[in-house]
């Protein structure tokens, strides 16, 4: 069902488990995500898809589906020739199919959908969100997020995920986008070690969002498993908010060769630690299945 609370609610009351990888999750029902959009293509190709994708995450125990808007852009769709209203709409219809999977799971735990907006690396497609810095400047950036936000929060979601954000500079840009949208956000971003990916220390990257009221949430996810459990600790500690968690596998993505190497280093018994860290939204990103969610769920339910 959709939700009765809030999901600032039912964080401040225990702990909500996050869905898996979208691309993981496609590619295993036999959709080709090589092309540029990502998982985004499936929104104007095959919708349907999504919506399965979502649901697989819902029945495998997750409260929150994470929308597959990470990579769609008005400047990326346009590159594949899709004006600005077609993309506007295919923005729409990623919050409504994750809507339209919540009502089929037909379960009776609360169900809420978090709309992802993706760094800007995202949208060039060449591994670039794994380094940040592109060059732009932060009202640059808050320039280009802020349409699509704008659009995503029209759709009401329950939340906007800033998600896989490698510079503390594209930080402060989304949140000054995403100021008076009427909409909740969390932030996460992108880590390695101690660090962002750009090489800011995290305890400067969470700061940003400690006094920005439209946060509900701050963290770290698309990063190793072994680096949650510090970069968790941190978030509590800065900001004082609930913190927000979901890494990969632990496998590593070579954008050459576009394609995932090395092994899964992600284990359900991990969560408990990372629970203990301060994380209150627990689940998982590239690489991580709806078996790994089930797996997550009832760690935290037995917990």
């Amino acid at each position: 069902m959709t939700s009765t609370i809030t999901l600032a609610e039912a964080l401040a009351a225990g702990t909500v488990v996050l869905d898996g990888g979208m691309s993981n999750q496609l590619e295993s029902a036999g959709h080709d995500l090589s092309d540029e959009l990502w998982s985004a293509r499936l929104l104007a190709e095959q919708p349907q898809a999504i919506t399965e994708a979502h649901l697989a995450y819902f029945r495998a125990g997750a409260d929150v589906a994470i929308t597959s808007s990470y990579q769609a852009t008005f400047e990326g769709f346009e590159k594949r020739g899709i004006g600005h209203d077609r993309a506007a709409e295919l923005m729409a219809l990623s919050v409504e199919s994750a809507r339209e999977a919540a009502r089929r799971a037909r379960v009776s735990r609360p169900l809420w959908v978090a709309a992802s907006a993706g760094p800007y690396g995202a949208m060039l497609a060449d591994g670039s969100e794994y380094r940040g810095r592109y060059g732009l400047t932060v009202d640059e950036l808050e320039r280009f997020h802020r349409p699509r936000l704008e659009v995503l929060a029209a759709a009401r979601p329950d939340v906007l995920a800033l998600e896989t954000v490698p510079d503390a500079d594209e930080a402060t840009a989304l949140l000054r986008a995403v100021r008076g949208l009427g909409v909740p956000a969390w932030l996460t971003y992108s880590v390695a070690g101690g660090r962002t990916r750009a090489g800011q220390p995290l305890e400067e990257a969470f700061a940003l969002a400690a006094d920005v009221d439209e946060v509900i949430a701050v963290g770290v996810n698309c990063c190793a498993p072994e680096d949650v459990d510090a970069a968790a600790s941190t978030a509590a500690r800065v900001t004082g908010k609930p913190v927000v968690v979901y890494p990969n596998s632990g496998e590593t993505w070579d954008a050459e060769a576009r394609a995932w190497t090395g092994r899964s280093r992600f284990t359900a018994d991990q969560v408990t630690g990372w629970q203990q860290a301060g994380a209150r939204l627990i689940g998982g990103c590239c690489r991580v299945g709806p078996e790994a969610i089930s797996g997550i769920a009832g760690t935290l339910g037995a917990a």
